[in-house]
């Protein structure tokens, strides 16, 4: 396996690996957000041979009142979970932000991932709550980033 690539996508791009990790178990199978095309939205992925391996895209949102970037989407192929590839593609969307001079990135994480996501800097913020679409429970996290 060669090393794995950041690479630039369109919201299309990362459909079909939004809907085989993030709505294999909801009870819906929408995988376009309405945020997709908002001016200054991303959508990174991770590339290993051509195969496109994980996905994220990158909001600007402020969080409580501060200039901030949700993150949103962010997946990665089931047969490769737990090898680090969602690692270097959180760490490379967070680099990309930093770089814009924000300081903090958010989610709603599903509970499922929160080790992942405090094991990357990420702090629990607030009460864990079940998500209208999912219907899964997730927790509000956020990273604040340095320069």
């Amino acid at each position: 396996m060669s090393a794995p690539e950041v690479v630039e996508l369109s919201p299309e791009e990362t459909h079909p690996l939004r809907l085989a990790v993030l709505r294999s178990d909801t009870p819906t199978k929408e995988v376009s957000f309405d945020e997709d095309t908002w001016p200054g939205a991303i959508h990174l992925g991770l590339r290993i041979d051509g195969e496109l391996v994980a996905i994220s895209t990158w909001i600007p949102r402020p969080h409580n009142d501060r200039p901030a970037v949700q993150l949103r989407g962010m997946a990665t192929a089931q047969h490769l979970q737990g090898i680090g590839l969602g690692g270097v593609l959180l760490q490379a969307g967070c680099d990309r932000v930093a770089a814009t001079g924000v300081r903090l990135v958010w989610a709603r994480a599903r509970d499922s991932a929160l080790d992942f996501y405090l094991r990357h800097g990420f702090v629990v913020e607030g009460d864990g709550f079940i998500d209208t679409t999912t219907e899964l429970p997730h927790h509000l996290v956020v990273r604040t980033l340095t320069p």
